[in-house]
């Protein structure tokens, strides 16, 4: 999903983070993230869920269903 993993990849480095702040912030593994962020890989929707609360944004946001945050 395309739109995923730019939106993933424009909300880590508006907020100056390293994928593994994120990785660790989540409670996932470095290597995921780094998947879920290059688009090879699908997240599950407690992943999802994990990373939109993470960054205050909507699930919906992320997976491109709308652009508001």
């Amino acid at each position: 999903m395309e739109i995923l993993s730019e939106r993933l990849l424009l909300l880590r480095k508006e907020r100056k983070l390293r994928q593994s702040d994120v990785a660790e912030g989540i409670g996932i593994a470095l290597y995921t993230y780094q998947r879920y962020e290059y688009g090879e890989r699908e997240p599950l929707a407690s992943v999802v869920k994990a990373i939109a609360d993470f960054y205050s944004v909507s699930a919906d946001y992320l997976l491109g269903r709308k652009d508001e945050r």
